[in-house]
């Protein structure tokens, strides 16, 4: 402790026995003058030979000048005892209370208001739009289209009506330029980047925004409808372009957070936070049944003009590509899993078909209360096997099915040696299945069991 430490503590403590005393000096002086008293009493008492004197014409007055002198003496005493006894004695170590100085406690606030700022900035959010947020795109296209101007011309009435030469000097067709608006990311240095066919449909021209503000061309290498799947290319001429990170979508669990980043509804660079609400929700399921996929279901917000951009995990890793919602409901979107894009973007970007394996049938998943229900209908037309599988609803004529024997009717339980139990199941079945490759079927006809081979054609051969 130093000299200016001693000298204030010697200050305050002159200072507090001074208040102490004069807060305590009527009753001390109460307490003195009893105890003054009864030591006088005391004294009076003790034998006089005590205060013997060879003098005794002066025995006396000298008895009492010494009796008074020494109970006043021992009551001064007793009172000084009393008027310091409990006050604070002068420390020998600084106090704690020195530890906690008004500019200690005063510099103590910013830096807890510190820590709780760093700790909102590292959030798994912030960290995983960092990361990702660059490399995702806004796509702009144009497309013309071409309108008849009103379908009347058409009618032969109204040509006999206003005759020929009317007919041929009028328009009959306009053309429009139609505009639209999405979300792509980037997946490659060269200017690669994935989004939805959707998106690009019959695009005359694509632009592409960075989120820096950086503009491009861009070129549709390759679309897939059925997948809903397209690669566009930009060319960047030299310049650093920001690459995505790409996940593995079958590491994906229900409950794990989920992150969409876009341009929805034309608001650029939106992020919105979700979980994975259930993996594997079928094309069919969500109402799209000309896609063939399995979509990651999450309730992180999607609109419109969000479709092509990333679903992310909480790593910033691309784990989707955010493409449908459902109109009748909320906080339900649908993304394609990033996998499925993996798999089929060497074949988009060199322009190849993506081939996909058809056998031509419609179906709908049988389960043995749908089967009671329908045998206990008297205008049923078929009597279907109680079990659980896939009732074929309709054979395609001079398809692969029709070939191989399969009728309405028909329960498939199992294809390919794996029990089916749902229409889902048995779309994944054909779906792994490759072109041209014979699937085994084990089916359910009335009462019989009958194994039936069908070789799967590509579905593009259709149109």
């Amino acid at each position: 402790m130093n000299t200016n430490k001693i000298a204030n503590h010697s200050l305050n403590f002159a200072i507090r026995s001074a208040v102490n005393l004069w807060a305590i000096a009527p009753l001390a002086m109460t307490w003195l003058t009893s105890i003054a008293k009864a030591v006088a009493r005391f004294f009076s008492s003790l034998p006089s030979k005590l205060f013997a004197s060879p003098n005794r014409f002066q025995r006396p007055r000298k008895r009492k000048s010494f009796r008074t002198s020494l109970s006043h003496g021992l009551a001064l005493v007793l009172g000084v005892i009393l008027g310091l006894d409990g006050l604070p004695m002068l420390p020998l170590q600084a106090s704690p209370v020195d530890a906690m100085e008004p500019v200690e406690v005063a510099q103590a606030v910013p830096a807890q208001r510190a820590s709780v700022a760093a700790l909102s900035s590292n959030s798994f959010v912030t960290s995983a739009v960092n990361q990702v947020g660059p490399a995702v795109v806004r796509i702009d296209t144009e497309r013309t289209v071409t309108q008849r101007i009103n379908p009347a011309f058409d009618d032969p009435f109204f040509e006999r009506f206003f005759g020929d030469e009317f007919f041929r000097s009028a328009p009959r067709e306009r053309q429009r330029r139609l505009t639209g608006q999405g979300s792509g990311f980037i997946i490659d240095s060269d200017g690669s980047l994935l989004t939805n066919a959707h998106v690009v449909d019959k695009a005359d021209r694509v632009v592409v925004t960075l989120k820096d503000g950086r503009e491009f061309e861009g070129t549709v290498k390759g679309a897939d409808p059925v997948t809903d799947l397209a690669l566009v290319k930009i060319d960047a001429k030299g310049d650093r372009l920001p690459v995505a990170s790409l996940g593995d979508s079958d590491n994906v669990q229900v409950g794990d957070w989920a992150i969409a980043v876009g341009n929805p509804l034309g608001l650029d660079n939106t992020v919105t936070l979700g979980i994975i609400s259930t993996l594997k929700r079928s094309s069919a399921q969500v109402g799209i049944p000309d896609k063939r996929l399995d979509f990651i279901q999450t309730d992180a917000a999607i609109n419109p003009g969000n479709s092509g951009g990333p679903l992310v995990d909480a790593n910033g890793r691309v784990i989707g590509i955010n493409t449908a919602i459902r109109a009748d409901a909320m906080g339900i979107g649908f993304a394609i899993p990033i996998n499925k894009a993996k798999s089929i973007q060497a074949q988009l970007a060199k322009g190849q078909r993506v081939p996909h394996p058809f056998v031509g049938i419609e179906m709908r998943t049988l389960t043995p209360e749908l089967a009671r229900k329908n045998n206990e209908d008297p205008n049923a037309l078929l009597e279907l096997p109680v079990t659980t599988g896939v009732l074929v609803v309709n054979v395609l004529p001079d398809m692969p099915a029709a070939e191989a024997g399969l009728r309405r009717g028909d329960v498939i339980v199992s294809a390919g040696g794996k029990r089916i139990e749902s229409a889902e199941a048995f779309q994944r079945a054909v779906e792994n299945t490759a072109i041209g490759k014979t699937l085994k079927l084990q089916v359910k006809r009335g009462n019989r069991d009958l194994t039936i081979n069908v070789r799967t054609a590509e579905l593009q051969d259709l149109s």
